[in-house]
Protein backbone atom coordinates (compact mmCIF):
# COMPACT_ATOMS: atom_id res chain seq x y z
CA UNK A 1 0.00 0.00 0.00
CA UNK A 2 2.83 2.50 0.76
CA UNK A 3 3.93 1.47 -3.06
CA UNK A 4 1.01 2.66 -4.07
CA UNK A 5 1.12 5.95 -1.97
CA UNK A 6 4.62 6.57 -2.83
CA UNK A 7 4.04 5.98 -6.97
CA UNK A 8 0.79 8.37 -6.67
CA UNK A 9 2.83 11.13 -4.76
CA UNK A 10 5.91 11.20 -6.87
CA UNK A 11 3.72 11.18 -10.19
CA UNK A 12 0.93 14.08 -8.36
CA UNK A 13 4.60 16.23 -7.86
CA UNK A 14 5.87 15.68 -10.86
CA UNK A 15 2.87 17.44 -12.73
CA UNK A 16 2.23 20.17 -9.77
CA UNK A 17 6.30 20.65 -10.46
CA UNK A 18 5.95 20.98 -14.22
CA UNK A 19 2.17 23.42 -14.06
CA UNK A 20 3.96 25.87 -11.26
CA UNK A 21 7.27 26.03 -13.37
CA UNK A 22 4.87 26.55 -16.69
CA UNK A 23 5.45 29.74 -18.63
CA UNK A 24 2.22 32.43 -19.03
CA UNK A 25 1.93 31.13 -22.17
CA UNK A 26 1.61 27.30 -21.24
CA UNK A 27 -0.77 27.94 -18.61
CA UNK A 28 -2.92 30.03 -21.08
CA UNK A 29 -3.02 26.90 -23.31
CA UNK A 30 -4.36 24.82 -20.88
CA UNK A 31 -6.81 26.71 -19.41
CA UNK A 32 -7.83 27.02 -23.36
CA UNK A 33 -7.98 23.18 -23.26
CA UNK A 34 -9.97 22.75 -20.06
CA UNK A 35 -12.44 25.50 -20.85
CA UNK A 36 -12.64 22.89 -24.42
CA UNK A 37 -12.88 19.52 -22.38
CA UNK A 38 -15.69 21.15 -20.58
CA UNK A 39 -17.68 22.38 -23.17
CA UNK A 40 -17.27 19.08 -25.02
CA UNK A 41 -18.33 16.72 -22.23
CA UNK A 42 -20.31 18.68 -20.36
CA UNK A 43 -22.72 21.27 -22.19
CA UNK A 44 -22.89 19.41 -25.42
CA UNK A 45 -24.24 16.05 -23.84
CA UNK A 46 -26.76 17.76 -22.01
CA UNK A 47 -28.26 19.92 -25.24
CA UNK A 48 -27.42 16.95 -28.03
CA UNK A 49 -27.01 13.52 -26.47
CA UNK A 50 -30.62 13.15 -24.49
CA UNK A 51 -30.35 10.17 -22.63
CA UNK A 52 -32.63 7.57 -24.84
CA UNK A 53 -33.13 4.71 -22.77
CA UNK A 54 -34.38 6.52 -19.63
CA UNK A 55 -37.12 8.11 -22.37
CA UNK A 56 -38.26 5.36 -24.15
CA UNK A 57 -38.25 2.40 -20.89
CA UNK A 58 -39.16 2.21 -17.41
CA UNK A 59 -37.09 0.38 -15.74
CA UNK A 60 -33.63 -1.15 -15.97
CA UNK A 61 -35.02 -4.61 -17.01
CA UNK A 62 -36.68 -3.25 -19.99
CA UNK A 63 -33.29 -1.36 -20.65
CA UNK A 64 -31.65 -4.29 -20.50
CA UNK A 65 -33.72 -6.36 -22.63
CA UNK A 66 -33.26 -3.43 -25.17
CA UNK A 67 -29.58 -2.95 -25.17
CA UNK A 68 -29.39 -7.23 -25.02
CA UNK A 69 -31.21 -7.27 -28.07
CA UNK A 70 -29.57 -4.79 -29.96
CA UNK A 71 -25.63 -6.21 -29.20
CA UNK A 72 -27.16 -10.20 -30.30
CA UNK A 73 -29.59 -9.00 -33.38
CA UNK A 74 -27.68 -7.60 -36.01
CA UNK A 75 -29.45 -5.20 -38.54
CA UNK A 76 -30.21 -6.83 -41.39
CA UNK A 77 -27.79 -4.08 -44.10
CA UNK A 78 -25.25 -4.91 -42.02
CA UNK A 79 -22.51 -6.02 -45.09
Amino acid sequence: MTRIFSVLSRLFHFYYDGFRDMSNWGRKVWIIIIIKLFIMFAILKIFFFPDFLKTKYYNDKQRGEYVLDQLINLPADHD
